[in-house]
């Protein structure tokens, strides 16, 4: 059963379209991965979910989460869900984080606003159990200092501490490791893989990168232009990757196999001023359709 469904999201910022038609599901407990260049439509769809997207977006479209239409909540409704059910960890940690306030009263407030009646007490040991789990060295003295005491992949952790704090059904990564060095980003991928089990977490995660995606993802959503262009099992996108935009996006990631001799793959940009050379009308009029059970591409 699906925890999150979303059916036919447009989001339009004037007359500028970022997501165009937008269907997915994510069924409980599942890992969906959303890739795509910069300006797809990835991080437009996730703040979307949380209702976080300045007045002048016009969205229509249908977005599920256990059967309730997020977007005819209440403004009330909508925020006892955002941080308790529907947790997000945003891709930049120094900008998400208050400076001036010390990481432990950051997670504390998070665990506050949907808990209350806890004691101080309470609280406190929330914090420290959400520092552990992230495994924040010695964080019953740590929760005391400011983001700037911490290093880069600390720092993540303190976000993800405080998205996983009350325990949330659904989790949002939104480019969680792109400010990372490699080994610092495995580590992050490790430990989402852990809380994942852990805690029975959904996620949808979030990234341009395949690589990252492959090693956390259950299935893999592949957008460009707004658009939904390929959508399969995380074995089928990169065994058998349907639409060229797929297999542009891992014909551009050199891995231990790539002929030398041969340049990677390159993805058209677009010029200032200029139209999007990628895009077209009769792209729009392309349907969807499952090629093979579970395999769904916009294919001509």
């Amino acid at each position: 059963m699906a925890l999150l469904r979303i059916d036919d999201l447009t989001v339009s910022f004037g007359s500028v379209a970022a997501v165009r038609g937008l269907s997915l599901e994510i069924a409980e407990g599942e890992s969906l991965g959303l890739v795509g260049e910069s300006g797809s439509g990835k991080s437009v769809t996730s703040l979307a979910i949380l209702r976080l997207l300045e007045e002048s977006a016009t969205v229509t479209g249908r977005i599920e989460f256990e059967g309730r239409d997020l977007l005819a909540l209440a403004p009330e409704a909508m925020r006892s869900l955002r941080g308790r059910a529907i947790a997000m960890i945003f891709q930049e940690p120094m900008t998400a984080l208050n400076p001036v306030m010390p990481v432990g009263e950051q997670i504390a407030e998070a665990v506050r606003e949907h808990q209350r009646g806890l004691s101080r007490r309470q609280v406190r040991e929330q914090v420290l159990d959400a520092m552990t789990a992230v495994a924040l060295p010695d964080p019953a003295h740590r929760c005391g200092d400011y983001p700037h005491q911490f290093s880069g992949g600390q720092r993540q952790r303190v976000l993800i501490a405080m998205a996983i704090a009350n325990r949330p059904r659904l989790l949002i990564a939104d480019e969680p490791t792109t400010a990372l060095d490699v080994t610092v980003q495995a580590q992050i991928l490790d430990l989402l893989r852990n809380l994942r089990e852990r805690f029975g977490l959904t996620m949808l995660f979030i990234s341009h990168d395949l690589a990252v995606v492959s090693q956390v993802a259950d299935r893999v959503a592949v957008m460009r232009h707004g658009l939904l262009l390929e959508e399969a099992s995380r074995q089928a996108i990169f065994r058998e990757p349907l639409h060229p935009y797929t297999r542009s996006l891992l014909g551009a990631v050199p891995t231990m196999r790539t002929e030398l001799d041969r340049p990677l793959a390159t993805l058209q940009g677009i010029e200032r001023g200029q139209s999007d050379p990628g895009f077209t009308a009769d792209m729009l009029s392309l349907p969807l359709r499952e090629v093979s059970p579970g395999h769904r591409a916009r294919l001509k």
